[in-house]
């Protein structure tokens, strides 16, 4: 039976503090959980990097009528020591704007759209969400739970809805590279699986929120049993990262009446999948190459054109 055993806060991890790309993105993602006094911090950093860069904590917290406290706060919340490297991130970021690099903007899909708009405003809300998740994509993070993975005797994912979805296309991947990996759908048997896992194993939740009680139930079984755990989430600060020992997480395109959430989530957590399954194929290439060339012979019958004796 597994030990019972504690994470450090997310804050308390080994990360690296974003570069000055990602500070707009860790905004758009970590706003809708801050207080309003930190959300007037955070908007103003993201709207005027430049101007806010020449100011001292005193003066943005009476710019944005907040205090001292809450500007500190707001910086370390989006993943940086002190205020002293939140204004040396948007220095840089100010500097990239100034060299040319477009403003990042997201166009809402009205319902009379021409489906030729549709098809480009939903194109650059996927590359937004994609370069916006490869920003802050912690490496050092996603480093350790590809050599958890790369050495797992077993790998269970949780996921509902949509997240399901990609926590399928990860299992399909990892067990093509010859791991053993499954992808739970119903709460009740991902529960009595994650019982079963033990030191050496390694689960994963998948939950844009950060809140699924049926994702992080399991992974709070396979934590308190000693499996390795990883969550791929868009609220780093979410419930779920108290059972993760890596946090992996993900941005979305802005989401609106057409364009439920669940949609844009799901581009940014396949990058992440994609992340991890290469990492892990490069890992183990003396294995997983063998394995992936087998798969592909054993369905290429599946892809030949069929004969037809007619």
């Amino acid at each position: 039976m597994g030990t019972a055993r504690t994470v450090a806060p997310a804050g308390a991890r080994t990360t690296a503090p974003p570069a000055p790309a990602a500070l707009a993105a860790k905004v758009r993602t970590l706003a809708p959980s801050m207080t309003r006094s930190m959300q007037r911090v955070a908007e103003a950093v993201a709207a005027d990097p430049a101007g806010c860069a020449a100011l001292t904590v005193t003066g943005l917290a009476e710019l944005t009528g907040t205090s001292e406290a809450t500007v500190v706060r707001t910086a370390r919340l989006l993943g940086y020591p002190g205020y002293r490297d939140l204004r040396l991130a948007l220095a840089g970021l100010a500097a990239q704007q100034q060299s040319g690099r477009a403003p990042a903007v997201t166009a809402d899909i009205a319902v009379d759209d021409p489906i030729a708009d549709v098809v480009a405003k939903l194109a650059y809300d996927e590359q937004q969400t994609l370069a916006d998740t490869a920003a802050g994509l912690d490496t050092v993070q996603l480093g350790a739970a590809v050599t958890a993975l790369a050495a797992a005797r077993r790998i269970d994912i949780y996921g509902v809805g949509a997240s399901s979805l990609v926590g399928m296309d990860l299992a399909q991947k990892l067990l093509r590279i010859g791991l053993i990996a499954h992808a739970h759908t119903d709460p009740h048997l991902a529960v009595t699986n994650a019982v079963q896992l033990r030191s050496g194993d390694v689960a994963i939740a998948i939950t844009h929120s950060g809140s699924t009680g049926d994702a992080i139930e399991p992974l709070r079984v396979a934590f308190d049993r000693g499996a390795t755990t990883v969550a791929i989430t868009g609220r780093p600060d979410g419930p779920v990262s108290q059972y993760a020992d890596h946090v992996l997480t993900t941005s979305t395109a802005r989401e609106s009446e057409l364009r439920p959430a669940a949609m844009s989530s799901r581009t940014s957590q396949l990058l992440v999948v994609d992340c991890l399954f290469i990492g892990v194929a490069q890992r183990t290439y003396e294995t997983a190459a063998p394995a992936l060339a087998a798969s592909y012979e054993a369905l290429a019958h599946r892809h030949a054109p069929r004969s037809s004796n007619r």
